[in-house]
């Protein structure tokens, strides 16, 4: 069965307006396929977290949240792949791999749409169009969000929108032919 179908809108369109600062990354790029390995085992990938880089970000940043979400998914709510907050403001790189070993002490990952803890890599279904995977660099205004760590994606994203100072997002994708 196929399920070619449109795309849906980005994210940030329905999110309120934020400035924006720069994230580049050396394992994935805007609007280009990304590499297998940071799929989910279930798509043939490795289940690997991006190298992500940030900068320009205001100077009142007092920390940081990643998340990785996908708005192509057929659920009607997109998929949470990942969401990691209370990165120190110190910190403006994770390297590859970083999730769930590597990240800087005091980050919290929470639940995926997979049900695990930390990053799950991309799976669309067979056929379906390219998805679109938005890693997003939240700059926020607090040092801790008190967040519990059992908390859903989007209960993570509803605190993100009260504390986001600006926001920056790569978005590469990812496809599984027939």
């Amino acid at each position: 069965m196929s399920l070619q179908r449109a795309t849906a809108p980005d994210p940030h369109d329905l999110l309120p307006a934020a400035p924006s600062f720069s994230v580049e990354s050396d394992d994935v790029q805007d609007g280009q396929p990304q590499a297998a390995k940071h799929a989910h085992p279930s798509a043939g990938g490795e289940n690997v977290s991006p190298h992500l880089r940030w900068s320009g970000f205001p100077e009142e940043t007092k920390s940081f949240a990643v998340t990785c979400y996908d708005p192509d998914a057929p659920t009607g709510s997109g998929f949470w792949h990942w969401v990691v907050f209370n990165v120190p403001a110190d910190t403006t790189e994770l390297p590859t791999g970083a999730s769930p070993d590597g990240l800087p002490a005091g980050a919290v990952e929470v639940r995926n749409d997979y049900g695990e803890l930390g990053y799950g890599g991309a799976a669309p279904p067979a056929g379906d169009i390219a998805h679109r995977y938005v890693y997003t660099v939240f700059a926020v205004d607090e040092e801790q969000l008190e967040i519990p760590q059992e908390a859903s994606p989007a209960y993570v994203g509803f605190n993100l929108t009260f504390h986001t100072l600006a926001r920056a997002a790569i978005r590469p994708t990812f496809q599984v032919k027939e």
